[in-house]
């Protein structure tokens, strides 16, 4: 994982964590303790966003956003609670950090001629090879 610093850093009244117990292997800890981290963000009404990076964050959360635009990251990786927090957090940052860039638009091109002729010839030879499958049937049968 890497270390993504979040271009501006997001309020903690905009966080809200929940504990809950983790899954997986643990042994008595994981019946006790609630490790995992639920950190919920709700991007859709958060005055910290610009909209054109609230627009990509929620297409980028993908399943993890609700919809009600909450994104919801669940860490259950480590065995501390302090290490999934910071796990977290640092997933929700480098999600930020990735809804801040702006895609590269694209430039329209025009197939070259070259292109095209080979284009015309690949059709052609499928188009021969399909019509050399076909059963004839001769008249004198």
């Amino acid at each position: 994982m890497v270390d993504v610093p979040l271009l501006s850093p997001l309020p903690e009244e905009e966080l809200e964590e929940r504990f809950i117990r983790a899954s997986g292997p643990g042994g008595q800890n994981v019946n006790k303790v609630s490790t995992a981290v639920e950190l919920r963000f709700d991007a859709a009404h958060s005055p910290s966003l610009p909209d054109d990076v609230r627009a990509r964050l929620l297409k980028l959360a993908g399943r993890r956003a609700t919809s009600e635009g909450v994104i919801v990251i669940c860490a259950q990786r480590f065995r501390t609670q302090d290490r999934n927090r910071a796990d977290a957090r640092a997933r929700l940052a480098e999600l930020i950090a990735r809804a801040h860039e702006k895609p590269l638009a694209r430039v329209a091109t025009r197939p070259t001629r070259a292109a095209k002729i080979r284009r015309l010839e690949a059709k052609r030879t499928q188009g021969e090879r399909k019509r050399q499958r076909t059963r004839r049937t001769s008249i004198d049968e």
